[in-house]
């Protein structure tokens, strides 16, 4: 399937054409509709399945459709905070998610996109925060220290991504989960990709997804 078969917005479909994708896989044919419905979602996927095309898509079009029209007006007042944060088990994951949002969000009018991540200086980490932002890909540790200290806020959250949550869960991160869980509105879309939801994992995915 074509993906311009999938409803994505113009300025979505220009920048997967610049990037040379052409068909959707399995995963994003199946995903992104839903997403895009704002279905909390529970994806099993393998890595190099395309799963994070099939979460990043629908998160950038939700951005798209709360900017309006970016090209004829710019959204009034300041949002505090990201309105879509992508949880990541590692610093290469995240930083590989990050990639992808910027590829994928090439077309896309003033794209804010921060990294939260452990191994890498608070200061840099601390400015991208302050500013308004779009997403947030964070590693679990790393982010709760910036929520202890009110650094980053979370009230304004409309899309939670797990990505991974199988080994988020098998490196302990499963009560960090659950904490940032409960700063973000009850009222959130939540997707979880996990290549099982077998044991905890699926207890977690029923706590927390609608």
């Amino acid at each position: 399937m074509s993906f311009e078969n999938l409803g994505l917005a113009p300025a979505l479909s220009r920048a997967l054409a610049d990037a040379g994708y052409e068909q959707a896989t399995e995963v994003q044919q199946q995903a992104i509709p839903m997403g895009l419905s704002r279905l909390d979602l529970k994806v099993s996927s393998q890595t190099g399945s395309g799963k994070t095309a099939a979460f990043a898509l629908p998160a950038l079009q939700r951005i798209l459709d709360a900017r309006g029209d970016s090209s004829k007006r710019r959204e009034k007042g300041v949002v505090h905070g990201p309105r879509v944060l992508v949880l990541a088990p590692t610093r290469e994951l995240a930083m590989q998610v990050a990639k992808a949002f910027t590829i994928y969000g090439k077309h896309v009018q003033g794209l804010r996109v921060a990294t939260v991540v452990g191994g890498v200086p608070y200061g840099a980490q601390l400015k991208a925060l302050r500013g308004p932002l779009d997403v947030v890909i964070a590693t679990p540790g790393r982010l709760i220290d910036h929520l202890g200290t009110g650094k980053c806020v979370l009230d304004n959250l409309e899309m939670l991504v797990l990505d991974e949550a199988d080994r988020m869960l098998d490196m302990g991160f499963i009560d960090d989960i659950r904490h940032i869980a409960e700063q973000t509105p009850a009222e959130r879309q939540t997707v979880m990709f996990s290549a099982t939801f077998a044991g905890h994992v699926g207890r977690l995915a029923d706590e927390l997804l609608k």
